[in-house]
Parts: C-alpha cells; structure tokens; sequence
C-alpha cells in the first residue's frame, strides 16, 4: 500500500539530484574498472579490445542492478528517489486501468471515485516535486470537479492512501468489452 507524504519540493528535488550524482559516479567508476580489468586480463596489447570493453560495462550494469537493489535502495540519500518512483509507478497502476476507473466514477462507484481521487492527489504532488506548473494547472479544474462529486456523495476525500485491491476490484467490474 502506497501512501502520499509531505514533501518540500526543493528538497526533493536537491535530494534526487544527489542520489542521481551518486548512482552515475558509482556506475561510472565500476563500468571503467570492470573494463580495464577485463582488458588487462583477457585482452592484447595493441588488439581489438572491443568486446572486453563491452564485457566490462555489461557486467557493471549488472552490478548496479544488484547494488541498487540490495544496497542503495534502503539507504537514507536514497529517500526522495525512492518516493519518487513508489508515487509514479502508483500513478501508473491507475492509468492502466484509466477506462476502467472512469466508467466507475460515471456510475458514482465509490471505490473508482476513490482511486481517481488518489490519482488527481499522487498528480498534484508529483507535478509540484517535479516543478511541473504548467501541467498542474490543467488537472486543477478536473479535479476540483471531482472533488466536488465525492462531496456530493458524502465520501471521503482524504484519499491519500493507494490500496492496491480497488485497482483490481475496479478492473473487474469494468471490464473493457
């Protein structure tokens, strides 16, 4: 279960940025290290070297998945980062099944009025962490009309928590036919 947090938008962003300087300079040093070792072992003098070059980064590449996953993922410079992507890939989830929500929310099903409400709030968010103003401004009035709708219909509108079973209660109720 996926919930929104408060979050500054500048230290956000200067967080992100820094985990991202990190991620790359680690990939960087490991992808150069790997290939010159791989040259140095496996490789001739004044040959073609090519394919222990690349041996080299592919092997980085799989070190990082393997570092970001088991290492950076739960280290603390990695917070925002790690937001960031929980929020987007939340929102995702929802626009997958975007037809199937909206035809909820036409027919006034609480649970599709929640998961829009949730997406319009993950938006918001993620377009003020990325600095997105423009965007905002065109989910502004969609989502004051809905936010009006749930009013209406006396529902919660505090939905800052995802639960991953109204994405698939949603889905099969909605069927695309």
């Amino acid at each position: 279960m996926f919930e929104i947090k408060p979050w500054d938008a500048g230290t956000y962003r200067q967080q992100t940025r820094r985990s991202t300087l990190i991620v790359a300079v680690t990939f960087l040093a490991l992808a150069m290290l790997l290939s010159s070792l791989a040259v140095m072992l496996f490789g001739t003098p004044g040959g073609d070297n090519f394919r222990f070059n690349l041996g080299g980064v592919i092997v980085a590449v799989l070190a990082m998945v393997a570092l970001m996953r088991l290492y950076f993922w739960s280290q603390p410079w990695m917070a925002a980062a790690v937001y960031g992507w929980q929020l987007k890939r939340s929102l995702m989830k929802i626009t997958n099944v975007m037809h199937q929500v909206t035809a909820g929310v036409q027919a006034q099903d609480p649970t599709a009025m929640r998961l829009l409400r949730f997406y319009h709030l993950g938006l918001a968010q993620m377009h003020q962490l990325d600095a997105n103003s423009s965007a905002q401004g065109s989910l502004t009035r969609e989502a004051d009309e809905h936010l009006a709708k749930m009013q209406a219909l006396n529902l919660d509108t505090e939905q800052s928590r995802l639960d991953p079973a109204w994405i698939e209660t949603v889905k099969q109720a909605y069927i695309e036919r």
